[in-house]
């Protein structure tokens, strides 16, 4: 899977002035972008996120998951760290797109878990693809990161493709009582390293 550089631009947020790249897949034409924060410099491991597109956590503030939280906090970390980048990957509700994720929700609603969902739908529980990370992360040089993510599978995932990820960060953020169950069932079903807490833990 290949992805092309088509162009850049500023994007100044509440967290600091990132620049975005826009990316297109030459086998599907689907867009992402990188945001890029600092001196890039290929020499060094950057600090870095894959962040899956999420419409309802990142931009409606959803609290059935963790994404807005972790979207949030990655962008602060990479800022606080001085330099960095963020993948944002157009992969919606895992691979399986935002209308069956309304579908998957309901489900949910009704008493199945978010892996069961999707399986009640007819998807694997997790449909997302990394290989487009390898052409957007080589057009600034990148090949070590350090990654922020709980997922062991996404740095599978970069190693596999020759990514060398020299740490894992974790990114452990916004459990509530919404998410609660989700996050429970994203570490026991999926292998997600998320340390075991209740609503107390978080104060």
């Amino acid at each position: 899977m290949s992805a092309q550089y088509v162009d850049s631009c500023r994007l100044p947020t509440r967290f600091g002035e990132f620049s975005m790249h826009g990316f297109t897949e030459t086998e599907s034409g689907q867009e992402h972008i990188i945001l890029t924060y600092g001196e890039i410099k290929a020499d060094q491991p950057q600090l870095i996120r894959l962040h899956s597109e999420c419409l309802t956590g990142d931009s409606l503030f959803s609290m059935r998951c963790d994404c807005g939280y972790q979207l949030e906090t990655a962008l602060a970390n990479i800022v606080a760290q001085g330099s960095g980048a963020l993948l944002y990957l157009r992969q919606e509700g895992r691979g399986i797109g935002l209308i069956n994720k309304i579908r998957a929700y309901h489900l949910q609603d009704d008493g199945a878990d978010t892996v069961e969902a999707n399986e009640q739908l007819g998807f694997a529980a997790d449909l997302r693809q990394f290989n487009m990370c390898k052409p957007m992360l080589e057009h600034f040089g990148i090949d070590k990161v350090r990654l922020m993510t709980n997922n062991p599978k996404k740095v599978k995932a970069l190693t596999d493709i020759g990514i060398d990820v020299v740490e894992q960060v974790p990114l452990q953020v916004g459990r509530n009582e919404h998410n609660d169950q989700y996050l429970n069932t994203k570490a026991s079903k999926m292998g997600h390293q998320l340390l075991p807490g209740t609503l107390s833990d978080l104060g």
